[in-house]
């Protein structure tokens, strides 16, 4: 399928910014949109096609803005309506799409929606969360469990009833089997739509709605470890009943037609026991998200095998959608460190992006990644996450990897902020900062800016099929093919050296700008971490 205008979004690459941790222009040590407003030109010196923006609407801050208060305001911690609207005009200026994160499958506990419903059952807005009542005995509804840690359900003093939470208790579920709940989302997202915005990227759109009988979760098959960490117990668990309910397909053609209405696209996050079918289930047929991501490439595990088996299913699944796929953000480990073991040779990070790219789909690009970090190691005492405090010390949670950029490495705080930053910069991050590799053109952040401009020239990458080719581990190995032309694709996911036999004639390309790979005698040699994209001639 060709792309057009209108679909832009269609082999896209998106680079998220969680503004909280971007840039500071306040002194208060939390980056907010006049910061990303300054650093809007560096975004587009990249050469993405868009800009992700994480939540900045008015929250108590209990999730970090994942628990939304106020759909329709900024929160004054990141600044103002008009703060956004110079962002969007200025991202527009430089040719940068502007996605926003909509948080829909709950609020704060702070909203008014949600201080309205709790007064009374018999309320304009009493059904508007999931509330039940308490088993004979007192116990929750039912055996189902928060993210968080947990029981998903707690008790309220004023409804003597439960709600439900899928993540905090301070986040509680909308009820979307209720039509007012439905139409008053959709307002919100045409008062962004509104603005101008071009897209959303919609978190945790499986959880939208519930089973209304309530029945209880059977047990895992096999643990979940691709959305949760292994030592917390909603992986026990098969989400059978609590997320991923058949009414959320009609739910999203009705923000599909919103899109529709103004031009704008959405990308869909989906955690599932069995996401790569859900994934394909919200995109087929042109009338639900137009893509969606999973979590699968954001685990720690990492061997060819894997890899190519989370693409195939889905390509075998997908049909006429989209996906999109990513390999860090800000829910898990810096990928240097999850997959790299935080790998002194700067190849990893550009290999990685290399293969990213070269996948059929779209992509979401980590701020940070682009320098290179590693895992910021944050002792409990400066933690800030409730998850990782909950979780800890088994889990540590996701500070980690939502340390401030680091932009000037003589700065103090690396020049995020001339206060306090609201976590600490580590000295490995200082010297990979900006500054640093602004100038250096072998840098990891000017690979980036060349890889992404090159791969827009080559509709193959970004248009064409793709198919696997059998490779022994550690090499993952397939083809890109458009209009009769075919390139082999092969990535060394290790520290060792490897070969591939192949009977193919193959010219390297070498504008690609990767390295660590040659061709001699029909054998493919690669140094570690290497990588080789060539195309196969006739």
């Amino acid at each position: 399928m060709l792309k057009t205008d209108r679909e832009w979004w269609r082999g896209a690459v998106i680079y998220q910014v969680y503004p909280r941790s971007f840039a500071d222009a306040n002194a208060d040590g939390v980056g907010d949109l006049q910061g990303l407003l300054g650093k809007l030109p560096y975004i587009a010196a990249l050469g993405v096609d868009a800009v992700w923006i994480s939540p900045f609407f008015k929250s108590p801050m209990k999730d970090f803005g994942y628990d939304v208060s106020d759909y329709c305001q900024v929160d004054p911690l990141f600044g103002t309506l008009a703060d956004f609207d110079a962002v969007l005009a200025k991202a527009h200026e430089l040719g940068l799409k502007v996605m926003i994160d909509q948080v829909l499958s709950h609020t704060s506990d702070q909203n008014a929606w949600f201080a309205d419903s709790r007064l009374s059952r018999k309320g304009d807005k009493a059904d508007w969360y999931v509330w039940a009542d308490a088993k004979a005995d007192g116990s929750a509804p039912n055996n189902w469990l928060s993210v968080f840690g947990g029981p998903a359900w707690t008790w309220d003093t004023r409804r003597c009833q439960y709600y439900l939470h899928n993540f905090l208790s301070s986040q509680p579920d909308l009820n979307f089997h209720c039509p007012d709940v439905q139409n008053a989302i959709l307002e919100a997202i045409r008062f962004w739509l509104a603005r101008g915005v071009d897209g959303f990227r919609f978190d945790a759109c499986n959880f939208h709605f519930h089973d209304r009988k309530l029945r209880n979760n059977p047990p895992a098959k096999s643990k979940d470890t691709k959305t949760v960490s292994p030592d917390n117990p909603y992986g026990f668990q098969a989400h059978v009943h609590d997320k991923s309910q058949p009414e959320n397909i009609d739910f999203l053609k009705r923000v599909r037609l919103l899109l529709d209405e103004y031009g704008a696209m959405s990308v869909g996050e989906v955690g599932d026991d069995d996401s790569l079918k859900v994934m394909a289930e919200y995109t087929t047929g042109g009338d639900k998200l137009n893509m969606a991501y999973s979590f699968n490439l954001l685990t720690k595990d990492f061997t060819a095998a894997y890899i190519r088996k989370q693409i195939e299913d889905l390509e075998k699944r997908i049909g006429d959608g989209w996906g999109c796929w990513s390999i860090g953000n800000h829910d898990v480990m810096r990928v240097l460190s999850r997959w790299g073991n935080n790998s002194q040779n700067p190849r990893f990070s550009r290999s990685m992006l290399a293969m990213l790219l070269c996948f059929r789909g779209s992509a979401c690009l980590w701020q940070g990644d682009e320098l290179g970090l590693p895992e910021a190691d944050i002792p409990f005492e400066l933690l800030q996450d409730p998850y990782g405090i909950a979780m800890w010390p088994e889990f540590k949670g996701r500070d980690g990897c939502r340390t401030p950029m680091p932009w000037q490495h003589d700065a103090a705080a690396a020049g995020f902020s001339t206060g306090a930053p609201w976590l600490p910069v580590p000295e490995s991050h200082q010297q990979l900062a900006v500054s640093t590799q602004e100038h250096d053109p072998e840098s990891t952040l000017n690979f980036y800016r060349h890889f992404i401009s090159w791969r827009k020239t080559q509709a193959v990458l970004w248009q064409g099929d793709i198919q696997f080719v059998d490779a022994p581990e550690p090499l993952l190995a397939f083809s890109r093919s458009l209009n009769g032309e075919r390139w082999l694709c092969v990535f060394n996911l290790s520290e060792s050296r490897q070969s591939l036999p192949c009977k193919d004639k193959l010219t390297q390309l070498a504008d690609a700008g990767l390295s660590g790979a040659s061709i001699k005698s029909g054998v493919i040699e690669f140094d570690h971490w290497g990588a080789l994209i060539a195309r196969v001639e006739a």
